[in-house]
C-alpha cells in the first residue's frame, strides 16, 4: 500500500486547490449535511488538523482541547467548528493550510507504530493518518456534492478501506450493540482494477464491491441502496445498514436516490 503520509498531503492539497478558487456564493453553497455550507466543511476540517497537530507535537494541550469532546463529544466538536466557521475565508484558508501542513510534518516525523493520543483512545500514527485521510474524503465529497464538482480517485483511498475494514465494530459501539463474534472478509476492488481483501478466506459473512463505495459507506456519504456493494450472510447484510469507521454519533445518514 502507498505512503499514508504522503497520500495525506496529496489529498489535503488537491481539496485546498479546489476551495480556494471558490467565488463568494460558491462558499455559501450548501452542502448534504444538514445547515453545514462549504465553508462550515472547511471550519471542521481545519479543526481536525488542529486536533492533530496536537494529538502528535503537544499531548498536555491536546488533552486539555478535547475535554468537551470527550465529555459530549458532539457539542465538543461543535464548539471546536465555531471558532473557524467565524473566520473571513481568506483567514479560514491560511489557518487551514497552516494546522494542516503541521499536521502532516508531525505525523510524518514519527514512526508508523508509534501511539499518539485521539478521544477515543490512542493510536498508531499511521492510523490516525489515515483517519485524517477519511475526514478529508467525506468532507470532500460533501464540499463536491454542494456544488456539484465531480471527483477522480486514485488508489489512495486503499487507507480509507483498510481503516474501514479494520474499524468494523465502531458502527455497534456506536449504537450501543454487540459486535457479532465472527470476522467479516472484505473484497473490494480497487480504482485501479486491484482487488484488495481482508479478513480470512473462509469467512461466512462477505462484503464485496468497488472500494470506491465501501468508502462512501463506512464515511456514511451514500445509503446502502445507492452503492454497488454485496453482502452474503444476515451479519454483514445488517452491517451495511449502519457501517461507520468514524468515533462519535451516527447521524441519520444520507437518504437514498
Amino acid at each position: 500500500m502507498q505512503d499514508v503520509y504522503a497520500d495525506l498531503a496529496v489529498e489535503g492539497t488537491e481539496l485546498g486547490e479546489l476551495v480556494a478558487g471558490l467565488s463568494p456564493e460558491e462558499w455559501a453553497a450548501a452542502t448534504p449535511a444538514a445547515s453545514w455550507t462549504v465553508r462550515h466543511q472547511v471550519a471542521h476540517l481545519t479543526y481536525v488538523s488542529r486536533l492533530v497537530r496536537l494529538a502528535v507535537s503537544d499531548a498536555e494541550a491536546f488533552e486539555a482541547e478535547t475535554a468537551q469532546v470527550r465529555e459530549d463529544f458532539q457539542s465538543g466538536m461543535d464548539a471546536g467548528l465555531a471558532e473557524y466557521a467565524a473566520e473571513p475565508v481568506p483567514g479560514l484558508l491560511r489557518r487551514w493550510a497552516e494546522e494542516r501542513e503541521a499536521a502532516e510534518k508531525g505525523l510524518a516525523a514519527l514512526e508508523r507504530r508509534d501511539l499518539v493520543p485521539w478521544p477515543a483512545g490512542p493510536l498508531p500514527a499511521s492510523v490516525l493518518a489515515a483517519v485524517a485521510l477519511a475526514e478529508l474524503f467525506a468532507h470532500g465529497q460533501d464540499i463536491r456534492d454542494g456544488l456539484g464538482r465531480p471527483r477522480v480517485l486514485t488508489d489512495r483511498i486503499g487507507h480509507i478501506v483498510f481503516l474501514g475494514t479494520r474499524t468494523r465494530d465502531l458502527a455497534y459501539r456506536a449504537r450501543g450493540l454487540r459486535a457479532p463474534a465472527e470476522p467479516f472478509r472484505f473484497e473490494l476492488t480497487a480504482p485501479s482494477g486491484e482487488l484488495w481483501a481482508f479478513g480470512p478466506p473462509e469467512a461466512g459473512q462477505r462484503i464485496a464491491g468497488p472500494a470506491e463505495d465501501f468508502c462512501l459507506l463506512v464515511t456514511r456519504r451514500r445509503h446502502r441502496d445507492d452503492l454497488a456493494l454485496t453482502a452474503v450472510g444476515t451479519e454483514a447484510g445488517q452491517w451495511l445498514d449502519i457501517a461507520q469507521s468514524y468515533i462519535g454519533p451516527p447521524g441519520t445518514g444520507r437518504a437514498p436516490q
